[in-house]
């Protein structure tokens, strides 16, 4: 069975035919368990989000700020497994219809194995896998499998990247490219900057591809501004403590999709 990528192309040129940012939505598998990961992509789902990245929990995450982590650490505890995070990708996508992305470092794939992980993300629906932490230059067996079945990479660019660097990354990627907004780790910030507006010009003068925007983006106000320059809108930590802060399952997915309404109002106001 093929992956998802096409999907994921045509939802993101949807949104840009509507002339309006893609809001993306981050939740991690498992978290506050399986069963409630899930459902909380069908709710982020029906408040608004075109696309959901659904992260494998990491026991050392790079990218990933306290929030995440607590998250990732609840998961972890509850015992997830790559199994746990298959599931979660077929039953949101048999449940939403939207592109479901994997987030995940390395290390997991890598011992996991490339070819199985690639044949089951796309057996379970997915559209493709962000790879944080994976070099370009190393990148060469992944995206091979990755294509053979209809995956999308997602490699993240930053700040810091040169534009030398930025061609390197934008050739060897596909779906969209992930742009982090600032240097740091992923959470809410009162201010998601002018890196971010410069980089997203970096990287368009690269490719094609859409460029989306992540790490810091937290209510409508940062999803508007943000929506004024990128192709994508990407929250994570926001939808996590949403989540965290809830007194029971049944008020967080209340609360993550309460936000997702708001954030796809915000994105639609650019």
């Amino acid at each position: 069975m093929s992956g998802n990528i096409e999907l994921l192309n045509t939802t993101l040129a949807a949104a840009k035919a509507a002339d309006r940012a893609a809001l993306i939505a981050y939740l991690p598998a498992g978290f506050p368990t399986v069963d409630g990961g899930i459902e909380a992509v069908k709710a982020v789902v029906a408040g608004g989000a075109d696309v959901v990245e659904v992260g494998l929990p990491h026991s050392d995450p790079v990218l990933d700020g306290p929030v995440i982590q607590t998250a990732d650490d609840i998961a972890l505890r509850g015992g997830v497994r790559i199994a746990d995070v298959m599931r979660t990708v077929r039953e949101a996508y048999e449940a939403t219809g939207v592109p479901i992305l994997v987030m995940t470092y390395w290390n997991p794939i890598d011992r996991y194995g490339v070819e199985r992980f690639t044949a089951e993300l796309a057996e379970a629906g997915g559209a493709g896998c962000i790879l944080p932490d994976l070099p370009v230059q190393e990148s060469a067996l992944w995206r091979e499998h990755a294509d053979k079945h209809g995956l999308a990479t997602v490699f993240v660019v930053a700040p810091s990247s040169q534009d030398a660097r930025l061609a390197t990354i934008t050739a060897a990627g596909s779906g969209f490219v992930y742009a982090a907004s600032l240097m740091g780790v992923t959470g809410t910030r009162a201010s998601v900057g002018a890196q971010a507006q410069e980089l997203v010009g970096r990287t368009r003068a690269t490719t094609d591809l859409p460029v989306c925007v992540g790490l810091g983006v937290s209510n409508a106000a940062q999803a508007a501004e943000v929506a004024g320059f990128a192709d994508g809108v990407i929250v994570g930590s926001a939808f996590v403590k949403a989540m965290l802060d809830a007194p029971d399952e049944a008020a967080g997915l209340a609360a993550v999709r309460s936000l997702a309404g708001e954030l796809a109002e915000g994105v639609r106001k650019r």
